[in-house]
């Protein structure tokens, strides 16, 4: 078996994988939790999300470009700070993007299945590491269709939204999700652009493909640029569109956003179309955010923090051992933390391996820095505010899981120095 995995990716194939993990999950999920905790500011809390992604963009293209290997966070806390700290990067990535591939499969799940989304949500979890094991370039194939229906059904919600009566009554008596009330003002918005920023935070799975791109100083740069320029764009759209269709009150108590918009437009048929759309959506993160999750433990195993057995390079040139243990933690997930909880957790976890990436960022030699220091300082600041103003039973949840695996690989790992 090889050890090394083959570069064979263009920079519209690395677009396209951020754009599958940013335009999943999230876009279809998030809102509703976001819109309880920043109201009619929910805009600005996108703007803040938005510009906290460019400051972690930054930091992470030039250290993408200095350490073009699978791992992303991981590596570069390791080679930057120290082993401790790449574990920490590592650590978190695992539990935030495993908890974004339940919430993925959660999503899935209810849409697909409603009357019985926890199989529905194992299916695709399986389906998906199958994919995953048969090679990226399939993985990059799919996602180019799936990435594209997705922006065709956000784009008949946009225009529902802008164009339709708007500000429809509160119908529920249902409270806001995670403990959540309608606040607005500063505190507010922050709490909402922590949550926001789960569904930014797919231009990682750029950065963990260091090993499979062509010319990674050019390409990581303008990848993750791109996709994170088409993401905000496409969130501001669709947040005005809620606030207009639904109104922020009404936004706040839906579980399901998107379909309550196009309904509310009295254009109930599009409702099938959003279903849909939320599925195959959620099948687009799963492809990418899985590839992440095992190209980062292959980046760990090789170092000696996670089973050796887990850095195999199979024959079709995919880390199969790491694609199939991380269908089996995401599957573990979903079994006991629902999407919105799920969502939480994932920001959090996230935010905190961003953290230790701007840190890692200001340790570059100028010759290796494209940005200056200070966008790396505000990204560590922006990402470590957002995180504890997060739902306080998902921090202490975080806390607590990031403590337990960093503790094991300390423990039982056999690190490499």
């Amino acid at each position: 078996m090889s050890s090394s995995v083959e570069r064979r990716l263009g920079t519209s194939d690395a677009v396209v994988l951020g754009l599958a993990a940013m335009l999943g999950t999230g876009v279809f999920a998030v809102w509703g939790p976001a819109a309880a905790a920043a109201g009619s500011w929910l805009l600005a809390a996108v703007v803040l999300a938005g510009i906290v992604a460019a400051c972690n963009a930054a930091s992470t293209a030039d250290l993408a470009v200095a350490h073009p290997e699978s791992g992303g966070g991981y590596v570069y806390g390791r080679e930057r700070l120290s082993p401790g700290a790449g574990r920490l990067a590592g650590v978190a990535f695992l539990v935030g993007k495993t908890a974004s591939a339940a919430a993925a499969a959660g999503v899935f799940g209810g849409y697909v299945l409603p009357s019985a989304p926890l199989p529905a949500a194992i299916l695709v979890i399986v389906a998906v590491t199958a994919v995953n094991i048969s090679g990226v370039r399939w993985t990059a194939r799919g996602a180019y269709a799936l990435v594209g229906g997705t922006l065709a059904v956000l784009l008949v919600v946009v225009v529902t939204g802008l164009l339709g009566a708007g500000g429809v009554e509160v119908a529920s008596a249902a409270a806001p999700p995670l403990g959540l009330t309608v606040r607005g003002g500063v505190f507010g918005v922050v709490s909402a652009a922590g949550l926001v920023f789960f569904a930014f935070a797919g231009y990682a799975r750029i950065a963990t493909l260091g090993e499979e791109v062509r010319d990674p100083s050019r390409t990581l740069r303008r990848a993750i640029a791109l996709a994170l320029g088409i993401a905000l764009v496409t969130y501001l759209l669709v947040a005005a569109a809620l606030l207009v269709g639904l109104g922020p009150d009404r936004l706040a108590l839906e579980a399901s956003p998107l379909v309550a918009l196009v309904d509310a437009g009295q254009a109930p048929a599009l409702g099938v179309l959003v279903r849909i759309g939320a599925a195959v959506a959620a099948g687009s993160a799963l492809l990418s955010v899985l590839v992440g999750v095992s190209r980062t433990s292959l980046a760990m195993a090789r170092r000696g923090e996670l089973p050796e057995g887990l850095a195999a390079i199979g024959p079709r040139g995919t880390p199969w051992r790491a694609d199939v243990a991380g269908g089996i933690v995401a599957i573990g997930v979903a079994f006991f933390v629902g999407p919105a909880a799920a969502i939480a957790l994932s920001a959090c976890s996230v935010l905190v391996y961003y953290a230790v990436i701007n840190v890692a960022a200001l340790r570059l030699p100028v010759a290796q820095r494209r940005w200056p220091r200070w966008i790396a300082v505000l990204g560590l600041v922006l990402c470590v505010g957002l995180a504890v103003l997060l739902p306080v039973t998902q921090v202490l949840v975080t806390a607590g899981a990031l403590l337990v695996g960093w503790t094991a690989c300390t423990v039982l790992g056999r690190p490499q120095p």
